[in-house]
């Protein structure tokens, strides 16, 4: 039965078991409270008001008007239009106004008692380009020396692409597994891989909002889409171990997506975007304040038909696009705190239903997730973070056996898989001189039930249990020291990570399922030296680990005709490495980011081919030995003309098996889902009366979808296109191509081969 809305997942889920449909009534309850929000929100907007209106516009160093500033007055963001120019409410004179422009330095300046206000921005410097803040909190300085790529709110909307991860491919270094967006993907293979060092279903990557981790509480994938479209401010990618602040999963790096959040005065946006493939997505924000008190409500929906994955020479009757539908909604209350503070309650629904390639092979997710929190700052005793979080997931697949000519299959297998999840943060930040003072703590408390019920012959089997619990918990210090061109910040966690409780119901005869407890130490050292001609040097050495997710613990799971096993004896990864790099600005021009990294993990957790046919394949998770992972990294940010802006991104990986007991037949290959090469291009013109027109690149060497080097996907090179109009102040018009050429993107094997997207037209509308 297709499940095509949320009532209609809420049905089957009601039919599967008791713990989803107490998901689907707490859905019904939240989707009521949504709509009742967005009306309370609609009534809201009449209590509005503001002292005084002052329209701001920003010109460069040669006169030219700069489209698209954006100007901040307190927590209150307005977007100026291509005129350069925005308008603004201010509650004084001495009311402090922030204006910013990606390619610009920020300025800051009281707003004065006129109506009009006209500030120059000039080029931005090359600090601009060390993105330095303390990683877990929005300090001023900070030199963990990290390499980090802001996509900023604009750049996020014009990257062709359905979904967050399609964006982020043109990040250098950012690959995901199976090379696969989520728009198609089975969301047990959504992972994401930085620095070399791959992924399997759970990445070597922590994706977190807001200090909430994203990734799935039983088994470590992203839910790309979870947040909706709207909602999203910025993403902030870093790359290179981070435990020594976050803690599991953080070895290649962390994407932190930043939230948007309840602003003063009224903000509306609507985005209606249509393509090729039966696609749809209706895109809404609605905010407001009355006096202290802030609300936000945001929904993304989200339909497509998607296409067949399976590579035409290798299909047969069976094989049926891929596809989803999917619902995402958020809601926010915030009330401030001072003059640099607040209190929050943040609710977000996410509902989807997925075809998986074959009739048989369906999947759904239901997501609850929620987080409070609170900001406080005070000049002489620093600043505090708090947040509690938590969330609760209803998960269940279905699994198939497909013929040899593909022209039948047969039902597998049904699982289902609850998990719930909560969590808490707390930080303190003060300064003392030059030498900035950091200290935290949180703790992550999963439980996840795996049951799996196998079907012979249509006959449906006694079901098999898995239950079990993990925690993370950990303490975390930095010291930030900053002598005059010096900073040298040094930081280190300890953890305690533990998966205990684990049982099964069902199984003849009982296993025995091993508890793990580990306790490890992370620390950090990051230097940055800024020397004369616009030059920085930069490094830094960390240890990083990541511990085994109940999914690799205690599920099996499959994609395609490829069968993974779980194993209950996995250990922890643990991580040793290092990176060097530097910084030059070219005066009025741009600038060039470098760095060489090498990366060392210990136990890295590998599916393992066990057994193989032409047809299936059979593998088996595994501690693998070590792997290491060492390469360059080369960005680049120029502006040639005024009215033009090119990155590039270019990254070296050499990723190899360089220790492993069991099978040394394996030392020397490749690492799964890693190439040797690969880069990105994005080329941005923008005039106020032509509009925007930009061309992105990317490309990507060959690379294996095994342990044993045996699958061999081919390169490729793929070319996007976007272009948009701004007819109104408040209306934009946009059409972008993706796979421009139809370029063939050999996506896996396993064995069977399956393919990236086809060429992809879409248009549409945005409203605000």
């Amino acid at each position: 039965m297709r499940e095509s809305s949320l009532g209609d997942g809420e049905q089957v889920c009601n039919r599967e078991s008791s713990y989803t449909a107490k998901i689907g009534k707490m859905g019904s309850v939240i989707q009521s409270a949504f709509w009742f929000a967005g009306v309370c929100l609609l009534g809201v907007v009449p209590l509005l008001a503001a002292d005084r209106t002052v329209k701001i516009c920003a010109r460069d160093e040669k006169g030219n008007a700069i489209p698209s500033i954006v100007a901040t007055v307190g927590n209150q963001r307005f977007e100026g239009d291509s005129s350069g120019c925005v308008t603004v409410t201010v509650a004084g004179s001495q009311s402090v106004v922030e204006i910013s422009h990606e390619n610009f330095s920020t300025v800051r300046q009281p707003a004065g008692n006129g109506n009009e206000l006209n500030v120059v921005l000039k080029l931005a410097s090359v600090t601009s380009m060390v993105e330095v803040t303390a990683a877990r909190t929005p300090l001023a300085l900070d030199a963990s020396a990290s390499s980090v790529r802001t996509l900023g709110g604009g750049e996020i909307k014009e990257i062709p692409g359905f979904s967050l991860d399609d964006r982020l491919r043109q990040v250098a270094g950012f690959q995901l597994f199976r090379r696969t967006s989520s728009w198609v993907a089975n969301p047990t293979s959504q992972g994401t891989s930085l620095r070399g060092l791959g992924s399997t279903a759970a990445s070597r990557t922590l994706v977190l909002s807001d200090q909430v981790p994203l990734n799935d509480s039983f088994g470590g994938w992203i839910h790309w889409n979870e947040i909706p479209e709207l909602a999203v401010r910025e993403v902030e990618v870093v790359r290179g171990g981070a435990s020594d602040l976050y803690g599991s999963s953080a070895i290649g790096g962390v994407i932190d997506v930043l939230p948007v959040e309840p602003a003063e005065g009224t903000q509306y946006a609507l985005n209606l975007t249509g393509a090729q493939e039966n696609t749809s997505i209706v895109s809404g924000l609605l905010a407001g304040t009355a006096r202290r008190w802030s609300a936000l409500g945001a929904m993304t929906l989200f339909r497509t038909g998607g296409y067949v994955l399976t590579a035409p020479e290798a299909r047969g009757p069976v094989d049926v696009p891929a596809n989803v539908h999917s619902q995402s909604r958020r809601l926010e209350v915030r009330h401030g705190l001072g003059s640099d503070g607040a209190i929050f309650f943040r609710g977000n629904l996410f509902n989807e239903a997925r075809d998986n390639g074959t009739p048989a092979t369906t999947n759904a997710t239901r997501i609850w997730r929620y987080a409070a929190g609170a900001d406080w700052n005070d000049s002489s005793a620093g600043r505090f973070l708090l947040r509690l979080h938590g969330m609760d997931q209803g998960y269940r697949q279905g699994f198939s056996s497909v013929a040899a000519n593909r022209a039948t299959e047969r039902l597998t297998r049904l699982q289902q898989v609850p998990s719930m999840q909560l969590g808490g943060a707390g930080q303190w930040a003060r300064a003392f001189g030059p030498v900035t003072a950091v200290v935290g703590a949180d703790v992550l408390d999963t439980r996840g039930t795996d049951a799996e019920t196998p079907v012979s012959n249509g006959v449906f089997q006694p079901t098999v249990s898995t239950s079990a619990r993990q925690r993370d918990s950990g303490v975390y210090g930095e010291a930030l020291w900053q002598p005059r061109s010096w900073s040298v910040a040094l930081s280190s966690r300890v953890d305690h990570f533990a998966s205990f409780d684990a049982k099964q119901v069902g199984a003849a005869p009982t296993p025995v399922l091993p508890e793990i407890a580990e306790t490890i130490f992370d620390p950090r050292l990051g230097v940055v030296k800024q020397l004369r001609g616009g030059i920085s040097l930069t490094g830094s050495a960390f240890r990083a680990f990541r511990g085994p997710s109940l999914n690799e613990l205690y599920r099996t799971s499959q994609v395609g005709q490829q069968l993974t096993l779980a194993n209950a004896a996995l250990r922890s990864e643990r991580a040793t490495g290092w990176e060097a790099g530097g910084l030059i600005q070219v005066p009025k021009l741009g600038s060039v980011r470098t760095s060489y990294f090498w990366t060392q993990v210990n136990r890295p957790v590998a599916a393992v081919t066990i057994s193989s046919t032409p047809t299936n394949s059979t593998l088996m998770r595994q501690n693998l030995g070590q792997l290491t992972s060492k390469g360059v990294t080369v960005e680049t940010e120029m502006r040639p003309l005024q009215f033009l802006v090119v990155k590039a991104g270019y990254q070296y990986a050499d990723s190899t098996v360089t220790k492993f007991q069991a099978d040394p037949t394996l030392i020397g290959k490749w690492t799964p889902q890693v190439p040797r090469n690969s880069g990105s291009l994005e080329a941005r013109m923008e005039r106020e009366d032509w509009g925007v027109f930009g061309v992105y690149l990317r490309t990507s060497g060959q690379q294996f979808d095994d342990s044993s080097n045996q699958y061999r996907l081919a390169g490729f090179a793929q070319v996007d296109l976007y272009a948009e109009h701004r007819f109104l102040s408040w209306l934009r018009v946009w059409g972008s191509v993706q796979n421009v050429g139809n370029e063939r993107v050999e996506a896996g094997r396993t064995p069977l081969l399956t393919l990236g997207a086809p060429r992809i037209i879409s248009g549409g509308i945005r409203l605000h």
